[in-house]
């Protein structure tokens, strides 16, 4: 895992601007704390930052090839899981090779197959390489969006990062953000719009696409997507085709010159991928370390929900015990939380969500002084459907997005943004804003013709699922992971598995009547019986009343301030008298986000010089 940037201009000679470029990638130090390059040419410069997972003495980069009178350079993040395949067959069509390094690999499957080497890799990543022949950049984004590629066309430069911050450190970029923007900006619903930078005219390239850019202008590719086809495995080959592929996916992804571990939090998913792991070290002698995260008198102040249904300390301990892991916990107590309450921000490059994203960051900084990689279970509710709302005909038949029909049912979330003030909520109109993006995903849905109105509103569910929520989840794994300098991988979301199960009907994904069931089919050789039938529990956070008294008065600060740049936006009254316990009390974690992105919002106001309109 690592950061890149880079910087095409057809009008600059780009030699002369190696300044630019190490600023650019110096502010992505934190994604590759190991090693930093720097290439120049006439019309292209890259930078990268590196975080050494394969082969760390000799994938360095920015890596540069050079055939006849002509050069290919390549910045790359990620990971190419089957890089050692697709080295042996590209071998056989003429190729050597100098390093051991996918990212050798994946410059030479350019050479062979041009654009079209995106078809060939499985792997999460993203990459710039500049052709010379052809006079182009192709940059290209893995199949799911795990690793994030943001760009801007300015004139006759092209700029690339893995973060915005990196483009806000070219001049030509600023920090600016449009009526679009706002609405993103004050939305603390999860929802992720498909190629939304934040900032005006910044860009990401979305999951599964490709784009050419030379100086004709931008050339964008889709270059896969999901295919609707009627299943034709019965149950029990279903569910052996499922166990195989993460069989096979988890092996791969435990390959690494650095030490790896898991994620464990005692629900299904990081518990069925911990088990595959386990044995795979096993096989090898090793044990397994797997990490949890808990929170200061968690036991204490616990207060079961609809979305944390138990603790997940006793579920760890059982599961941990049954496949022979050395466990750790990593217990966050309500200082650490509130002193790095702006850390997420600083990971997105814009306001984000609170403790949550605040507790992976230091779960991630602790787990890093023993490892370099670990393995998480994101997007198996998202493909096997995990979630409430899949098995709700009510919500399915609300035309909007499914979990913010659910969270409706939330007495808080029916007035979630009056904390904004008359003015703004008018400015934004969010309820218009909803229902483009809910348009726009609708009417990507790729359709299975005599499909039953029912099943086709489920297939419309995991697609907004897939393309709208999980995106929310995967940005905040890779950003919380990588500012610590720590590269997480997501087995679920091997391009191979989601093709599979998107295909497989709700009755297959629902057997035993309880959500993922096939999925637990598939874990059943492997878990405990108790652990893996345990009913879905959202990631944990504190529950413990400083925090919540912290963060009041962090918001008081700010609303004692009459220069803090955030107040304009607020619903001031309404405000003070939440923080001055005048309301319900907020004890739930969608209650006191829009106090913590108060917070947020103010500093990202300041900090980042923020130009609005």
């Amino acid at each position: 895992m690592c950061g890149i940037v880079g910087w095409i201009d057809w009008e600059k000679d780009l030699n002369q601007q190696r300044q630019v470029i190490e600023k650019m990638n110096s502010t992505l130090r934190h994604r590759g704390p190991d090693a930093e390059g720097i290439w120049l040419s006439t019309r292209a410069a890259f930078g990268h930052r590196r975080l050494s997972v394969i082969d760390p003495e000799c994938g360095l980069q920015p890596m540069v090839y050079k055939a006849g009178d002509f050069t290919y350079a390549i910045t790359f993040n990620g990971e190419i899981y089957n890089y050692q395949e697709l080295q042996r067959e590209l071998k056989t069509l003429g190729h050597t090779f100098s390093t051991q390094s996918d990212t050798e690999v994946l410059l030479h499957s350019y050479l062979e197959w041009k654009e079209d080497c995106v078809s060939h890799l499985n792997g999460i990543f993203a990459f710039g390489i500049w052709d010379d022949r052809q006079q182009h950049l192709f940059l290209a984004r893995d199949h799911m969006g795990v690793k994030p590629l943001f760009y801007a066309q300015r004139g006759s430069a092209v700029l690339f990062g893995s973060e915005p911050k990196a483009l806000l450190a070219h001049p030509l970029v600023k920090a600016r953000i449009d009526k679009e923007g706002l609405v993103e900006l004050f939305n603390v619903f999860p929802l992720h719009t498909p190629g939304f930078g934040m900032f005006h005219d910044v860009y990401e390239i979305r999951p599964g696409y490709s784009a050419i850019f030379n100086q004709s202008g931008k050339h964008m590719t889709q270059y896969w997507s999901l295919q609707s086809a009627p299943h034709t495995d019965d149950l029990q080959g279903t569910t052996e085709h499922i166990r195989d592929l993460l069989k096979d996916t988890v092996k791969r992804q435990l390959i690494a010159d650095v030490p790896i571990v898991t994620l464990l939090s005692g629900g299904l998913d990081s518990s069925g991928l911990t088990a595959l792991a386990a044995k795979e070290f096993q096989r090898e002698g090793k044990q397994l370390h797997t990490y949890s995260v808990d929170f200061e008198d968690s036991k204490q102040y616990f207060v079961s929900s609809a979305i944390h249904e138990s603790l997940d300390a006793p579920w760890v301990k059982r599961v941990s015990e049954h496949v022979g892991t050395q466990h750790h916990i990593i217990t966050v107590d309500t200082a650490e939380l509130l002193e790095n309450i702006l850390a997420p921000m600083y990971a997105h490059d814009y306001p984000a969500f609170g403790q949550i994203e605040t507790s992976m960051y230091r779960l991630f900084k602790a787990i890093k002084q023993d490892a370099t990689v670990a393995l998480s279970g994101e997007s198996a509710d998202e493909i096997f459907g995990g979630y409430s709302w899949f098995g709700s005909e009510d919500l399915l038949q609300i035309s909007t997005f499914p979990w913010i029909a659910a969270f409706g049912k939330i007495e808080v979330a029916q007035t979630i943004l009056s904390w904004l003030s008359p003015e703004v909520l008018e400015k934004i109109n969010f309820k218009e804003y909803i229902a483009q993006r809910y348009q726009e995903a609708v009417a990507e849905v790729p359709r299975l013709q005599g499909e039953n109105a029912l099943a086709a509103k489920q297939r419309e569910s995991f697609y907004l699922n897939l393309t709208r929520f999980l995106p929310v989840l995967l940005d905040r794994k890779d950003r919380l992971s990588m500012a610590a300098g720590f590269e997480v991988r997501v087995p679920f979301c091997d391009y191979r598995l989601v093709e599979y199960a998107w295909n497989v009907p709700w009755e297959m994904k629902f057997v035993d009547n309880i959500e993922k069931g096939i999925l637990r089919r598939a874990f059943a050789d492997v878990l405990p019986e108790d652990a893996r039938n345990r009913r879905k529990s959202g990631y944990p956070t504190s529950q413990h009343p400083d925090y919540v008294k912290g963060v009041k008065g962090l918001v008081l600060e700010i609303l004692n301030d009459p220069n803090a740049p955030v107040q304009p936006f607020l619903n001031v009254p309404m405000i003070k008298d939440i923080v001055g316990d005048k309301t319900a009390k907020l004890t739930h974690v969608f209650n006191i986000n829009p106090l913590e992105r108060i917070i947020q919002i103010n500093t990202w106001l300041k900090d980042y010089h923020v130009e609005i309109g």
